[in-house]
């Protein structure tokens, strides 16, 4: 029976082949992110290029105008963080007790079986559909109307999956000692969660949430279906100041103001015949994406504090 047993130069040769794969993958690897981060180069160069004259304080304090020179910014980047507000309000406390609950609580049966694929295959459904679902129930069963409110609600809907799926995940990163350790000294399952499981998943939690927020300030179909407008010269009110004689505003009236926010506005320019609100567009393009980049920024700072205060 002839031998099975590797010679020394076979066995170098795989070891050599091994090496070869490794390398490849690198280069690969190195080659596909240099293209990524050289598209995103080019994105952020030609909107700099083209709409660096637009970058003056006029620009974010004037409202839009028929007039390319004289349009602005004010009501969409206002829009924006209030859209943001009521969607991080309505979407970080259900998300996070979601996840939490399916992961600390919840039976494993076959019903929880059912909710998270669903919750899994809801982050994979077309922003489109959400608009849908929410013109239906928050503007007309509701009756919220074409408000700041609906597209908070409707934001909201969309990055829901995102932060349960992200929160499970954290918790699930946790080791079984810190929870074995706790119920062992005779904590309750919730105070094992609230001084325990969630302070230590919170940098995968805020994680999420800021990549959800990212993702919802960017969207442009869910807004546009619900009647966001393309065209507003007024901002909402502020609350307690007066907004017609002897009638002040209430704490929340401005909740069901009418908005517009950064992706309408700079859809609306893109679509104007005129090539000079081409350059609005693009500084307004810009103006968007350092916004992202802002959130993303103090996600990661957050995520680092927080990491370097949690000892294991």
């Amino acid at each position: 029976m002839p031998s099975t047993a590797l010679t020394t130069e076979q066995i170098r040769a795989l070891i050599a082949k091994g090496k070869l794969k490794d390398t490849i993958f690198k280069v690969l690897g190195i080659f596909c992110l240099a293209v990524a981060l050289l598209v995103i180069v080019l994105l952020v160069s030609d909107m700099v290029a083209k709409g660096s004259e637009r970058f003056t304080l006029d620009f974010f304090l004037n409202f839009a105008s028929r007039r390319a020179t004289q349009a602005g910014i004010l009501s969409a980047w206002v829009g924006s963080l209030l859209v943001m507000l009521v969607t991080a309000l309505a979407a970080v406390p259900i998300g996070v007790a979601a996840g939490v609950y399916l992961e600390e609580y919840a039976k494993r049966n076959w019903i929880t079986e059912i909710i998270e694929i669903n919750i899994t295959n809801l982050a994979a459904v077309p922003s489109i559909v959400y608009g849908l679902l929410a013109l239906g129930i928050f503007v007309y069963t509701f009756g919220f109307g074409q408000s700041i409110l609906s597209a908070g609600l409707t934001l909201a809907l969309l990055i829901l999956p995102i932060i349960i799926v992200s929160t499970r995940e954290a918790i699930r990163a946790i080791p079984a000692m810190i929870r074995e350790g706790s119920m062992a000294v005779g904590a309750t399952r919730w105070q094992t969660c609230r001084y325990h499981i969630i302070p230590y998943a919170m940098p995968g939690i805020l994680t999420g949430v800021i990549i959800g927020l990212a993702r919802a300030i960017g969207e442009t179909a869910p807004i546009i279906t619900i009647g966001a407008l393309t065209f507003i010269a007024f901002l909402p009110p502020v609350p307690f100041t007066e907004i017609s004689p002897g009638v002040n505003a209430g704490l929340f009236d401005w909740v069901m103001s009418p908005f517009t926010v950064m992706p309408i506005q700079i859809f609306n320019w893109t679509s104007r015949p005129d090539p000079a609100f081409e350059v609005n567009a693009a500084a307004a393009g810009f103006v968007l994406m350092a916004m992202v980049l802002t959130m993303n920024g103090i996600a990661i700072y957050l995520r680092y504090k927080m990491r370097k205060n949690i000892k294991w």
